[in-house]
C-alpha cells in the first residue's frame, strides 16, 4: 500500500504512466486492424462477438503476461546463434507472428484484388465454418503482440501497477474504437486495401526485428498516418466528385 501511494505521489511515475499508455494504444493499433478486418469476412451475425472476445483475450494475454514478468525478461536471452545474431525466444515469435501477419494479408489481398476468387474468405474456410478459425487466428496474433507489448512496458517502467493500469487503458480504448473502425472500414473499400498493406508492413517489421534489425517505431506510425491521411483526402475528393454528379443531374 505504501509503494502504491509513494507512486501516486511520483511525478516521475505519472509521466511514466502517461507515455506508457500511449505507447500501448499505439501498439494496439496493429492488434486492432487485424481483428478489424478478420471479424469483418464473419456474418454480421457473428461480428462484434468475436471482437469481443479477441480484445478480451488481448487483455487475459497481456495481464497474465504481467503475471510472469521474470519469464518474459528471459524471453529476450538468446538461445541459438544464427548469422551472426543470437536468436531469443521473443525473436522466434516474433518471425513466426510477422510471417503469419503477411501470409494472411497477402492472401487476403489476392481474394480482394481477384473479384472471382471467393470460394474461401480469410481463413482458408467456408464462411459459415470462419467463427472458431477467426476466433483461433486473432488469439495468435493476441499473443505475438501482447509479447512485444508487455516486454515494451517493462522496458519503460520498472513498476507493475503502473504496467497494469497503462493495459488496461489501452485495450478499453481498443473495445471501445473496435466496431466503429470495423464498420469504417467496411463502408470504404479502399481502406481495407489500405489496412491490409499496413498489416503486410507491420508483418515485415516484426520479422526484422525477430532477425535482429531495430525498425524505429516511429518511421512506422509515421508512415502509416501519411498514408491515412492521403486515403483520407482521397475519400473526401470522391465524395465532391459523387456530389457534383448528382447535382448536375437535376
Amino acid at each position: 500500500m505504501d509503494s502504491i501511494l509513494a507512486l501516486v505521489q511520483d511525478p516521475a511515475a505519472w509521466i511514466a504512466l502517461v507515455t506508457l499508455i500511449v505507447m500501448e494504444v499505439v501498439l494496439g493499433i496493429d492488434n486492432l486492424i487485424f481483428i478489424s478486418i478478420l471479424t469483418n469476412k464473419l456474418p454480421a451475425e457473428h461480428r462484434e462477438r468475436a471482437r469481443r472476445i479477441g480484445i478480451g483475450l488481448a487483455l487475459v494475454m497481456r495481464l497474465a503476461l504481467l503475471g510472469t514478468i521474470a519469464w518474459i525478461v528471459q524471453l529476450t536471452t538468446p538461445v541459438f546463434e544464427a548469422f551472426g545474431h543470437g536468436f531469443s525466444w521473443k525473436d522466434m515469435i516474433l518471425i513466426a507472428g510477422g510471417l503469419f501477419l503477411v501470409w494472411k494479408a497477402t492472401k487476403e489481398i489476392h481474394h480482394n484484388v481477384d473479384p472471382i476468387d471467393h470460394k474461401e474468405d480469410m481463413v482458408g474456410g467456408a464462411v459459415s465454418n470462419s467463427f472458431t478459425a477467426a476466433i483461433g487466428q486473432i488469439l495468435l496474433l493476441d499473443l505475438v503482440f501482447s509479447i512485444d507489448s508487455i516486454i515494451t512496458a517493462v522496458g519503460m517502467t520498472p513498476h507493475l501497477p503502473i504496467m497494469v493500469i497503462a493495459v488496461l487503458v489501452a485495450v478499453t480504448v481498443m473495445l471501445l474504437a473496435a466496431t466503429p473502425l470495423a464498420n469504417f472500414i467496411e463502408r470504404n473499400p479502399t481502406i481495407v486495401m489500405l489496412a491490409l498493406a499496413f498489416l503486410l508492413m507491420i508483418g515485415t517489421t516484426l520479422i526484422a526485428e525477430g532477425m535482429g534489425l531495430h525498425v524505429p517505431k516511429g518511421y512506422i506510425y509515421a508512415a502509416m498516418a501519411f498514408s491515412a491521411l492521403v486515403e483520407v483526402l482521397n475519400m473526401f475528393s470522391r465524395n465532391a466528385r459523387q456530389k457534383a454528379r448528382g447535382s448536375g443531374t437535376h
